[in-house]
């Protein structure tokens, strides 16, 4: 007879194989087809809400593993959040507007965007973004992301410009809306302004030389005896194209200055830098200081420009340093910040003859025409030949890069549009306080970044963009904007979209009969200048929440990469505290950026690119889910094969463990078949115990956003207290007792048991497999069709029992002693299969008490076929003996004594005395027996 076919084993057909890629489209399918999400949201109508409002991530490309990072996070928190019983609404959103789709519609067109009419190029980079939103769309639903997906916001959607519009003149109205000139970021590449936000550093060669500005009037400051005429201020500069708007030499007040002679010559330098100049310079003259002077007393003096006709005065400013240069810092107010503020104090000249190509004007004179890079060596050139050169040397240092085109950045002085974050910082700073920012360090970050903001540049000189909303009467010129152009506008943007703007004239636009309030003129001009793209994406607080049905503003969490503190978590929390007076989130959560594996940042240059649609084609989204929750994601996330692998090993533990549990609760009816807790084994309590400790760690892990903790918790209760513990040792119970016993029936009640709850709590995480687990399980009346529509596991403090802990705390204890044994038994080949052994345990005091205590159930808990309890361990004998002493333990293994049982493999001495069945033990012909 084949006895095998007698056990309870599990139907070894049973599903639950993996295959993930191949079966992860069709759950997707049953999903969509079932509209899952409105399922979600029907069943938690009228409960409270939790608001997860989506960052919009750019729509020009393939979603890449910053992507998948961001919205599996997302996914995770509304999925556990679903099943703590909130209504969790989540519309995703795309940011469609900006640069890097305008350069990219007028490549596929293949035109000069100076050629292209405006509203053709903005078809083009229409039907550009939206391609890429119904990409990433699909993309972002491969990895098991519930959203709503049929109704994302979009930024070129029209009431979401409508809102904008409003935003925007919310902000005007308050005054904290205006047109200055200023030096601002400009890329020369993408010819426009940019903001900070919009700004990367990274390293870059200059040009580093030192340059002689000639003496025109010393204000009776130079050394009695010298000759006016030999006298030179010594500046420093990286950026020699900047020369040609210079207007003054900024000086510390507070710096010690000095006359060098070098031969015939004197230069005035700051005196703590006298030596590294003359190093820089390779100066092997002797030189003597002839004087010294506070920088102070040097206003007003006058020098003249090295080699155009202009006048270089003497002014102060606190941000000259001695850190590097000669303490005489060359000041072009149309090309630097500083050097901008200083000119508006000191009432300088704004000279910024760079047009927006980054080209030369012809008041750079002989320099007209020229790219201001490619005109650093001509100057340069120029400087030596007229005597003025002191010094020529180059310098490796971080320097501003478009962080679209990757280009440098020049500072130019023109007139922008600007969003006065000066008027409303005190009230930012505030809301910054009353937000939770998760890590906690992110609070500072933004603090210091919006404390340091005095303006934010929001005017863009492109064409694919939200119009700055702003007329200009064409007789008096003054700009026009309140609540009748506003309210104009934005009706019209609501109706037709923005496309309204280059579509019709200004009186089209504007109301009938509408004059300028100042002249009473009735002609207007439009702004030609587009809003910056982090003002579209930070309005859709405005836009999103509080114009879609079923959400609300604030948003309970804002959760993006730790970039976004000065992208979007900020240009969000200036135009809403701007128009609102509070933070438009209530707690934002941050990550850190994917690295490869070692911790290198992921570049196509490097090779080390990994894309999420390659990791779903070979192992699931599911073991992408996993690696998501398995990262402490504060910092940098490492990605690679090895890692992967990793998680894939991982991964099969915790589906093989859901494997194991479900063929052996196969058949059983969790309506009909349990057995109440008090009439359960120990060791079925003792799992239920952990499986309670499990549920309260795993839930404070969520709520805190903790993933990590998740992972490791629930990978190491499936590999350690079920796999190597519980399920190892319930393997005979199951296997060999009568199918409707109160033993069988113990253990399948407390598999079911942690199989509901476990199922439910990895559900966030592994969403596709605990979808088909809930499939496969036997259900309890009244639980849903989809897992996703299941309750989180309620408290069971009953079963947390601190006797029984303690009790089994010990029995594990001794558990992990005596397995010691065996494995030197093993090694030492004296048995095979732990079933093979005897085992002779000579114990004294505590330990053997202990050891007696439970003397009838060690054979199943150290899963051999005999154990013999023997008092004093100097009794021991035998060559194969594991000691030790501080336990007062010592251990022999020998053969087990009888045959072995031909169905539960234990070697027994009643195996034979049963005729009918003379290869079982006594234990086994009963229960056959009774098959």
């Amino acid at each position: 007879m084949d006895y095998s076919k007698t056990l309870n084993l599990p139907d070894t057909e049973f599903p639950m194989r993996g295959n993930l890629p191949q079966r992860e489209p069709e759950m997707l399918k049953h999903w969509e087809e079932i509209n899952i999400y409105q399922k979600r949201r029907e069943q938690a109508s009228g409960k409270p809400q939790f608001i997860l409002h989506d960052g919009p991530p750019y729509a020009n490309g393939n979603i890449h593993m910053g992507h998948a990072l961001n919205k599996v996070l997302k996914d995770i928190i509304m999925k556990y959040k679903s099943l703590r019983g909130f209504d969790t609404p989540y519309v995703p959103g795309w940011d469609t507007h900006g640069l890097p789709i305008e350069h990219a519609a007028i490549k596929i067109l293949g035109l000069n965007r100076h050629e292209l009419d405006a509203l053709a190029l903005r078809k083009e980079c229409k039907d550009y973004a939206l391609k890429y939103v119904d990409i990433q769309r699909e993309d972002f639903k491969r990895l098991g992301v519930q959203a709503d997906w049929d109704h994302p916001y979009v930024t070129l959607q029209p009431e979401y410009e409508a809102k904008q519009i409003e935003v925007f003149g919310e902000m005007a109205k308050k005054g904290h809306i205006y047109k200055g000139l200023k030096t601002v970021y400009w890329c020369t590449s993408c010819e426009t302004a940019l903001a900070e936000a919009e700004i990367e550093y990274a390293e870059k060669k200059s040009h580093a030389i030192f340059v002689k500005f000639p003496l025109i009037d010393a204000k009776n400051n130079l050394p009695s005896g010298v000759d006016a005429s030999k006298v030179y201020a010594v500046i420093w500069t990286t950026t020699p194209w900047t020369l040609p708007a210079n207007v003054a030499i900024a000086v510390s007040p507070e710096f010690e200055y000095s006359w060098v002679q070098v031969n015939e010559e004197v230069y005035l330098m700051a005196s703590g830098l006298i030596e590294s100049v003359m190093k820089q310079c390779k100066i092997e003259d002797e030189y003597k200081v002839l004087a010294k002077i506070k920088g102070a007393d040097l206003a007003g003096m006058v020098f003249a420009h090295p080699f155009i006709d202009r006048q270089s005065p003497v002014v102060t400013a606190d941000y000259v340093t001695l850190e590097q240069g000669s303490g005489c810092v060359h000041t072009a107010p149309g090309h630097g910040q500083d050097d901008f503020e200083t000119g508006m104090r000191c009432k300088l000249p704004i000279i910024s003859p760079v047009d927006a190509s980054g080209k030369f004007t012809s008041e750079a004179g002989k320099y007209e025409g020229m790219l201001v890079h490619d005109a650093n060596v001509p100057i340069i050139k120029d400087l030596a030949a007229s005597g003025k050169l002191l010094g020529n040397g180059s310098i490796r240092h971080q320097y501003a890069h478009c962080w679209r085109c990757k280009n440098p950045i020049i500072y130019r002085a023109t007139e922008q549009w600007f969003a006065s974050v000066d008027g409303f910082r005190d009230a930012a700073l505030k809301a910054i306080e009353d937000v939770k920012w998760i890590p906690a360090w992110g609070e500072n970050r933004i603090h210091n970044m919006v404390a340091d903001r005095h303006d934010w540049c929001i005017s863009r000189q492109r064409v694919w963009g939200m119009p700055i909303p702003i007329m200009y009467c064409k007789k008096c010129n003054e700009h026009i904007i309140n609540d009748d152009t506003i309210h104009a506008i934005k009706d019209l943007f609501k109706e037709e979209g923005s496309n309204a703007w280059w579509a019709k004239t200004a009186e089209e636009i504007l109301p009938e009969g509408f004059v300028c309030p100042k002249c009473g003129h009735n002609h207007f001009r439009k702004e030609s200048d587009i809003m910056d793209v982090w003002f579209d994406s930070g309005s859709s607080h405005a836009s999103v929440l509080e114009q879609r049905e079923g959400l609300a503003w604030p948003a309970d969490l804002y959760l993006e990469g730790s970039d976004q503190h000065r992208g979007w978590f900020q240009s969000s929390l200036l135009t809403s505290v701007a128009t609102r007076g509070k933070a438009p989130y209530k707690a934002v959560l941050t990550h850190g950026f994917v690295v490869d594996g070692d911790g290198r940042k992921m570049s196509k240059s490097i090779g080390n690119v990994v894309a999420p649609k390659d990791i779903i084609s070979k192992f699931g989204a599911d073991i992408l889910r996993l690696w998501v929750a398995s990262a402490d994601y504060q910092a940098d996330i490492r990605l690679s094969q090895d890692i992967l692998k990793q998680m894939s090993e991982v991964y099969r533990k915790i589906r093989n463990t859901f494997r194991y549990i479900l063929g052996n609760t196969n058949g059983f009816d969790p309506n009909k078949d349990k057995v109440a807790y008090a009439e359960l084994k120990d060791l079925d309590k003792w799992a239920l115990l952990r499986l309670e400790q499990v549920r309260e760690t795993v839930t404070e892990a969520y709520e805190n956003y903790e993933f990590h903790v998740v992972y490791h918790t629930i990978h190491n209760f499936c590999t350690v207290d079920l796999s190597s513990i519980y399920l190892d040792i319930l393997k005979d119970r199951l296997y060999t007792s009568l199918p409707n016993s109160l033993e069988r029936r113990a253990a399948q009640t407390t598999m079911y048991e942690i199989l509901k709850t476990l199922v439910k709590m990895i559900s966030p995480i592994l969403t596709f497999t605990s979808e088909e687990v809930w499939k496969y399980m036997q259900k309890e009346t009244g639980m849903p069709d989809s897992v996703q529509l299941a309750a989180w596991p309620k408290a069971q403090p009953e079963y947390l029992n601190a006797e029984l802990e303690q009790k089994w705390s010990n029995v594990l204890a001794m558990r992990g002693e005596l397995t010691k044994a065996l494995e030197i038994a093993r090694r030492n080949k004296v048995i095979g299969h732990p079933l093979d052994a005897k085992l002779n345990i000579y114990a004294d005091g505590v330990t053997y008490s202990e050891l007696m205590n439970i003397k009838e159930a060690l054979p199943s808990i150290l899963i051999v076929s005999q154990v013999n309890v023997i008092e004093g361990t100097d009794k021991a004998l035998g060559e194969s003996v594991y000691k030790n002493p501080e336990k007062e333990i010592a251990v022999e293994v020998t053969l087990a004594e009888g045959d072995k049982c031909e169905r539960c493999w234990i070697y027994d001495d009643s195996v034979g005395a049963d005729t009918e069945h003379p290869t079982l033990c006594k234990r086994c012909a009963e229960v056959v027996k009774q098959l």
